[in-house]
């Protein structure tokens, strides 16, 4: 039985190194959406790493990356692509709201969403395009806070948040902004979108734009208001799925 979870798990990894890391289109497409945030020599955060395409992208900008990740297997993964390299630091962990431990669900067949909200799971369930989505094993894992990331690693230039339901609460665990950061949204829990985007207008942040799904394009020629962005996430169709919000500290890098 663990034996084939196991292969199974495994399996899926391989899927995502394949989506992630096989796709040259997708590779140059993160590089030029990142490279307006990143200079050579800046610290990003990775939130939510997977199999780590984010990583090597911020990596050839010159970029040094804190990398978390909450799942055993990407974990192991990452620290083999990465694990040589001086300027990527690899924590296995998750991000949360205070420091704590957290019950993980992982979706062995396609781990890219793995998530620790038990209000993803439910919203899934019966979900035209998420109720074949099945999450077969728990594990326990140790959370910390952007805050905490901040106090040990420096601060970033740029952080990515990609961590399937959560990602207010880990805002919610950063108090001052940093130049810029993303937050990933899927139109399953436009909620949780809502509750980051105010979040991240209480910690400071005034412009704003949104990249739909993998097309690592913006949809906004600049970025645009808080309440254009709201009006953005209430109104997209569910066929959009998810995408991410890009937050500046004025009108973008």
């Amino acid at each position: 039985m663990r034996f084939g979870t196991e292969f199974r798990g495994w399996l899926g990894i391989l899927r995502s190194l394949r989506v992630y890391h096989g796709d040259r289109s997708h590779h140059d497409g993160l590089t030029r959406l990142y490279q307006p945030f990143l200079s050579p020599g800046d610290l990003a955060f990775d939130i939510g790493a997977h199999v780590g395409d984010r990583i090597r992208v911020m990596r050839q900008l010159g970029a040094r990356v804190v990398a978390i990740e909450p799942q055993p297997r990407p974990a192991r993964l990452l620290r083999a692509l990465f694990g040589r390299d001086s300027s990527v630091t690899i924590l296995q962990a998750a991000v949360d709201a205070a420091p704590g431990i957290l019950e993980l669900r992982i979706n062995g067949a396609n781990p890219t969403v793995s998530t620790a909200s038990t209000q993803m799971v439910t919203a899934a369930a019966g979900h035209e395009s998420w109720g074949s989505e099945v999450w077969n094993e728990t594990v326990r894992v140790e959370a910390t806070t952007i805050d905490r990331l901040i106090v040990a690693h420096g601060e970033p230039a740029f952080i990515k948040i990609d961590v399937e339901g959560l990602e207010d609460r880990v805002l919610a665990g950063l108090s001052r902004p940093v130049r810029v950061l993303s937050f990933e949204f899927t139109t399953l829990q436009r909620d949780v979108a809502l509750r980051s985007l105010a979040r991240a207008g209480d910690l400071g942040y005034r412009r704003f734009n949104i990249s739909l799904g993998e097309t690592h394009e913006m949809v906004f020629d600049e970025p645009c208001s808080w309440e254009a962005i709201r009006d953005k996430l209430r109104d997209l169709p569910d066929a959009a799925n998810s995408g991410d919000v890009y937050c500046f500290r004025d009108n973008g890098a």
